[in-house]
């Protein structure tokens, strides 16, 4: 098994319009901590997270500014940013002091598709606290999804340069990819990329401490006003359950809970018809996935690819 040099998904960084509205329903009613902020710019952490922030939120044009991973040391670091130049890969900057908020020691890149990633070591972490029993907010981020409109392209380019592994994928009924579920580390996914119009997040997935607080949770968004588009339910690839809603800038994030932890030696990669109900749904009890239900997380085109962010 290959050694990875990428240990494990930070944070989401996320351009909104409407960047008031947007802070004010993740901390309100989503359940995150405003652990930083200044003018346009908040940062926002979960609880049971020892990460600083999982999401940040700045005002701009709407589009992903940033995927955020951690690596275990600045040799790493450097082996990886070595790895990457010797691949021809694009940098925004060079392994550097980073001095945004919790700093750190990192850099950033761009993607095949032009999304900004950012590989950091050494920032400052909080301290996490124990999730109560039936508590109904996010314990930690779970995985970033993003739309492209050429999926194995894409994915292909997180196998090659950051030895990200497929675990596990949905197909449709004649056997075309639709969707890869990609890991870094035991978790059945970090990332996955799904079949889209265009480049854009597909959704957000934040980890409640278990069912009884996942199902709560859903609960309490529906009690905001939010729309569910899909769910309750649990998926067959990963194993974990399901909940997504539209936040105020129209993206889809999710509440899920479980998510499936691989013996990597052993796992085999499947290959889920999504016809199959059960590929959709486990427990049948929510609605089965159309296009008008998969057309919700198409969202707006992403034109900030190969842009970096100001900050």
């Amino acid at each position: 098994m290959t050694e990875r040099l990428v240990s494990h998904l930070r944070y989401a960084a996320l351009a909104v319009p409407d960047y008031e509205e947007e802070r004010d329903f993740f901390i309100r009613h989503w359940g995150l901590t405003e652990a930083h902020s200044e003018d346009g710019l908040t940062y926002l952490a979960a609880e049971g997270s020892s990460e600083p922030f999982i999401l940040r939120l700045r005002r701009d044009e709407k589009r992903i500014d940033l995927a955020g991973f951690g690596v275990r040391d600045r040799a790493d670091i450097h082996a990886l940013a070595d790895k990457l130049r010797a691949e021809d890969v694009q940098f925004v900057h060079e392994p550097q002091e980073l001095t945004g908020f919790s700093g750190g020691y990192g850099f950033r890149v761009f993607d095949g598709d032009g999304r900004v990633l950012e590989f950091s070591t050494g920032y400052q972490q909080r301290e996490a606290r124990k999730i109560r029993e039936r508590e109904p907010i996010p314990a930690q981020l779970s995985h970033f999804v993003f739309n492209s409109s050429d999926l194995n392209r894409t994915a292909q380019w997180y196998v090659d340069h950051l030895d990200f592994t497929i675990s596990d994928s949905l197909v449709r009924p004649d056997g075309t990819d639709m969707m890869h579920f990609m890991r870094c580390n035991p978790n059945h996914h970090s990332i996955a990329i799904a079949t889209g119009p265009h480049h854009s997040l597909h959704h957000l997935s934040f980890e409640m401490r278990g069912i009884e607080e996942w199902m709560r949770g859903a609960g309490k968004i529906l009690r905001s006003g939010a729309r569910m588009i899909w769910g309750p339910g649990r998926h067959n690839a990963g194993d974990n359950t399901f909940a997504y809603f539209l936040s105020p800038a129209g993206n889809t994030i999710e509440y899920t809970t479980e998510l499936q932890v691989l013996d990597e030696k052993n796992w085999t990669p499947g290959r889920h018809d999504i016809s199959h109900l059960s590929t959709q749904d486990q427990w049948g009890t929510a609605a089965v996935m159309s296009e008008l239900v998969a057309r919700e997380s198409f969202n707006d085109i992403d034109k900030g690819l190969f842009v970096a962010p100001p900050v």
